[in-house]
């Protein structure tokens, strides 16, 4: 009996330990990722003298300074690069999820002929990166007369994330049980009725495309520098860095325009990581 309670207690003490490894392990790694960030963070906030003399450490009364953010708000128009950021994004994500919701429906809901080629397609469409097709898209908007528009980038990030929001997708709604579309059906709803039933059951997995469109379209610093360079149609990405390449030796200034940048992104990602996370284990598990 005293053998059994011992093996036991080193098994939950082996299980422990491992816990408390990985467990340091991920949080090794969050520092290590989240680190550099905070860091230009703080120092965005510190004199130029205490950035050289104690660069790890947090601002103090006698260090702090905003004359970093002042020159940024003074020289560069940041709360307009945010709004089109802003924008650009919201309405590429609304884009990407009603497109992809609407064709994962399709697919996994009907068998017609071409079905599978059509799926071939999409995955090619994940795997050719869509900035090859720049001169094209560049003379194809210049006909359009959409240089310098928004719009422009819009569209090509909802073409950017539908082929890869519809793969997810596809798995969330291939999952939905039959019996309550077949029942919908009986009480004589309509295909537009069953998706509208059937879209609240993939939350989960419009949240996954949600993130996955969101942070590489606010990050993005080719389209809009070939497709908006203007001053009023500029994102927060390309703004920040032009206006980095004006002030090289004002690190006050460097380092508040940095941390405009780097901060919407963190802020976005910590709203919207558990339902990405929550997204990507049930799709995994169901």
């Amino acid at each position: 009996m005293v053998h059994t309670d011992v093996h036991v207690v080193r098994r939950r003490a082996r299980r422990v330990g491992a816990r408390a490894a990985v467990h340091a392990v991920l949080i090794g790694y969050s520092l290590l990722a989240v680190g550099p960030a905070l860091l230009v963070v703080a120092n965005s906030f510190k004199e130029r003298q205490a950035i050289f003399d104690s660069p790890f450490s947090l601002p103090t009364p006698s260090t702090w300074d905003t004359s970093g953010y002042e020159t940024v708000f003074d020289e560069a128009s940041f709360p307009t690069y945010f709004r089109n950021s802003l924008m650009v994004t919201l309405l590429s994500v609304l884009g990407v999820i009603v497109v992809s919701a609407m064709a994962a429906h399709a697919l996994s809901e009907f068998d017609f002929r071409g079905r599978g080629l059509l799926r071939i397609y999409l995955l090619a469409g994940i795997m050719v990166p869509i900035r090859l097709a720049t001169v094209g898209l560049v003379e194809l908007f210049g006909s359009l007369e959409m240089i310098n528009t928004l719009w422009a980038l819009i569209l090509v990030y909802i073409a950017m994330g539908i082929p890869l929001g519809i793969f997810i997708l596809s798995q969330f709604f291939a999952q939905v049980p039959t019996e309550l579309k077949q029942a919908a059906r009986v009480d004589g709803a309509g295909e537009w009725r069953v998706f509208a039933v059937t879209l609240p059951l993939v939350r989960p997995g419009l949240g996954a495309v949600a993130v996955f469109t969101m942070l590489p379209v606010f990050n993005d610093l080719w389209f809009p520098l070939v497709l908006a360079p203007g001053e009023s149609t500029r994102t927060m990405t390309l703004g920040a860095q032009q206006f980095l390449g004006q002030f090289e030796t004002n690190w006050n200034a460097m380092l508040a325009a940095l941390s405009l940048a780097i901060v919407p992104v963190l802020v976005l990602y910590v709203l919207f990581s558990r339902q990405f996370l929550r997204g990507l284990t049930e799709g995994a598990i169901k």
